[in-house]
């Protein structure tokens, strides 16, 4: 028998040893591979399954789910490994990682994407930017897609046209029962609804089919002050977002970053205050609505005609995996109070990297005829802060950091948390209104009533 880590049970390593083999590829404990197999996006993560499977099609994926009924394992599907903060134990579990299976195509006619489940969104950028059709894409393109719009998929045109997930036209997947079934509208509504917020619960996406928008190019790009600006410019920003047309989404970051030869010279050992997004429009109508922020002469201005490549850039996220611990929240209406307590909350000298507003309201706060289990966001700005974690005393750190610029922004949250910046096991009880978290409990008992399924954020079964 194969050597077994001491996180792994004998009796799941036999029923590991038992699967069938795959056009993929198994990786388990005894391998080599297995440190980078079972590895997340952030490094501070440490996954330790029974085993990681990596599908080659759906095909692969129906024999692991085959194999899982047979032996009691659960399975917990995972793209980039974004957001794995919030899994709980693997015990016992199969982590099934989608990133083999790539593919993107574009249907210019129909102005849609089809993708496969472990698509990045660098790569239905680059392909749709040919054909000026936009993606509701996230704003890093290491992101995969599934995973993002199974939890929402807030986007820079989301004041325009919502969330990534009321956007999505059918999703293909393998069910708990090992059964590939495509859900639309029409086809499995139920599902349909509740795979669109509602994550990895009900099964393993395998393939998802979206709407591209045709505006040739949006005016994007991000405008950057020293920090000492940071007090005028996050006050600028936050009038104009009051008075902003839903074709603008934004965001303001008061950023730190450490002096690292790898960073650019401008921003390598620096504090700055960044505001980043897009006018779903025109230049010269964009140019017009942040014509205020232009007038405070930011030392950077890169707004610009931009096509869904340039604009997957613009928040300059890094595109290799990073150990860091990250929280947010989802915010209500702010005034000078709530804009100071956040300032404060992110210091120079402070233990986080950075921490940003996102405004959000318009088509993003409304939830459209037909949308999913998350169809907007309930708030008019989300938090998201971030510290880095190389070390278990930046990561505690990171925690108080986090803790801090919490408590300081409570009085404006509102609670409605946004599932893709929850960076924590969490009740998601918390995450829904009180119907509609009913139904996905009642759906997850009608697809998976074993509980085979294990999401980042678990859904239990209605009893």
């Amino acid at each position: 028998m194969r050597a077994v880590r001491a996180s792994t049970s004998i009796a799941a390593m036999t029923s590991i040893e038992t699967l069938p083999a795959l056009t993929g590829d198994v990786v388990t404990p005894d391998q080599a591979a297995w440190d980078l197999a079972r590895r997340a996006w952030n490094l501070a993560v440490d996954q330790r399954p029974a085993c990681v499977a990596f599908p080659a099609d759906a095909a692969d994926v129906q024999t692991v789910l085959e194999h899982a009924i047979r032996t009691g394992l659960k399975v917990a599907p995972q793209g980039t490994g974004h957001n794995a903060a919030a899994l709980g134990s693997l015990e016992g579990t199969i982590l099934l990682s989608t990133q083999r299976m790539r593919g993107v195509e574009i249907d210019v006619e129909a102005r849609t994407a089809r993708v496969q489940a472990g698509t990045l969104w660098v790569e239905v950028t680059d392909a749709a930017s040919p054909h000026g059709l936009f993606p509701l894409s996230g704003s890093a393109p290491d992101v995969g897609v599934v995973g993002y719009t199974l939890g929402g998929g807030m986007s820079w045109l989301a004041r325009r046209h919502g969330l990534a997930a009321n956007a999505v036209t059918a999703i293909e997947l393998v069910t708990p029962d090992a059964q590939l079934v495509r859900a639309t509208p029409d086809v499995h509504p139920d599902l349909f609804w509740a795979l669109r917020g509602g994550g990895g619960n009900f099964g393993v996406v395998t393939a998802m089919e979206f709407e591209l928008f045709p505006y040739g190019e949006v005016y994007g790009g991000m405008l950057l002050w020293p920090y000492d600006r940071h007090a005028e410019v996050l006050h600028a920003w936050h009038a104009l977002t009051e008075t902003a047309p839903e074709e603008l989404t934004t965001a303001i970051r008061i950023m730190h970053f450490p002096p690292l030869p790898e960073l650019p010279p401008f921003l390598s050992g620096r504090s700055v205050v960044v505001i980043d997004g897009a006018y779903a429009g025109a230049a010269e109508e964009g140019a017009a609505v942040i014509a205020a922020l232009r007038a405070l002469e930011p030392e950077m201005d890169t707004f610009a005609p931009s096509s869904p490549a340039v604009l997957s850039r613009i928040h300059m996220d890094p595109e290799e995996p990073v150990p860091y611990r990250g929280d947010g929240a989802t915010l209500g209406a702010l005034d000078a109070a709530a804009l100071d307590a956040f300032a404060a909350g992110v210091l120079p000298g402070s233990p986080l990297l950075f921490g940003e507003l996102r405004h959000v309201g318009g088509a993003a706060g409304r939830v459209p005829a037909g949308g999913g289990a998350v169809g907007c966001i309930r708030g008019e700005y989300v938090l998201f802060s971030l510290g880095l974690a190389f070390t278990p005393e930046m990561a505690a750190g990171a925690g108080a950091g986090l803790a801090a610029m919490k408590a300081a922004i409570a009085p404006w949250a509102n609670g409605k948390e946004y599932l893709n910046f929850v960076e924590r096991p969490v009740d998601t009880a918390t995450l829904y209104d009180g119907e509609d978290y009913a139904r996905l409990r009642a759906i997850r008992a009608a697809v998976d009533p074993a509980g085979r399924m294990v999401g980042n954020h678990p859904i239990p079964a209605a009893v």
